[in-house]
């Protein structure tokens, strides 16, 4: 007991947040204002942060955006989520990196079990459950099976990724030659580097991640399950080229 209360007495980390954007003028300010919210709401003494967004060759107005919210901003020419997500890790300080989507919005709530995980020191990683708004009822049940798949096998979502950034580094990061799905890679290189070292990787399901439901409005439900189905009858080849991963990648917005 007294072993722990000085380990929280002395807590000290420097957190860093990897937000990859591409042509995200339109959402990337509601996203860093519920970062910067969610920041003050948690702050404590020996807690730092930095905020790197990374422009994934956005031909709108996001970098700008981003700048004026106060974050530092990135550039990465290849239009790749995996990549774009390690690209903010290189420049990125942080004792443990926190990535998240620009369509998503963290809250308090969840920042608060992130960093009480964090300063347990018995975690090498987590994800969290997403929620999203409006959905239509077949969506709606396909978010709840994965959330169902995600909390039972500890897969993150690629909405939010949280790890520490030795570990990050020693398991390679995101896989680049995946242009989906590398954050289930990552979340299972992670448990194999905390497991030899006697540390877990965990699905947070308190406070769950709202994420934008847009791709449900932009594209039609035979869109949807034929872009699942393509992955699961012939996933190398469909996660390993994004004109095979249009609802990724088409640019529709």
């Amino acid at each position: 007991m007294e072993f722990d209360l000085l380990t929280r007495v002395n807590f000290s980390m420097h957190l860093s947040i990897v937000i990859p954007a591409f042509n995200e003028e339109r959402l990337i300010g509601e996203c860093l204002h519920s970062i910067s919210t969610s920041l003050a709401a948690n702050y404590k003494a020996g807690f730092t942060s930095e905020t790197v967004v990374v422009d994934n060759n956005s031909t709108d107005r996001t970098a700008d955006l981003a700048r004026q919210a106060g974050a530092r901003v990135v550039f990465e020419p290849i239009n790749q989520i995996g990549r774009a997500r390690n690209t903010g890790a290189a420049e990125a300080a942080g004792d443990w990196l926190l990535f998240v989507d620009a369509d998503s919005l963290l809250n308090p709530g969840l920042l608060a079990d992130i960093l009480r995980l964090i300063e347990e020191g018995k975690h090498v990683g987590c994800g969290s459950v997403i929620r999203m708004e409006g959905l239509p009822w077949w969506a709606n049940s396909t978010l709840n099976l994965w959330t169902a798949v995600s909390v039972r096998f500890r897969w993150a979502a690629g909405a939010l990724v949280v790890c520490r950034s030795d570990a990050f580094r020693d398991v390679g990061g995101f896989n680049q030659e995946l242009y989906a799905a590398d954050e289930i890679t990552l979340s299972q290189e992670l448990t194999k580097w905390g497991r030899q070292r006697g540390l877990q990787f965990s699905i947070l399901t308190r406070h769950p991640l709202e994420t934008s439901s847009r791709k449900v409005l932009l594209y039609s439900p035979q869109e949807i399950f034929g872009q699942i189905l393509r992955v699961i009858l012939n996933p190398r080849r469909s996660l390993q080229d994004k004109k095979q991963l249009p609802i990724w990648y088409d640019g529709r917005r």
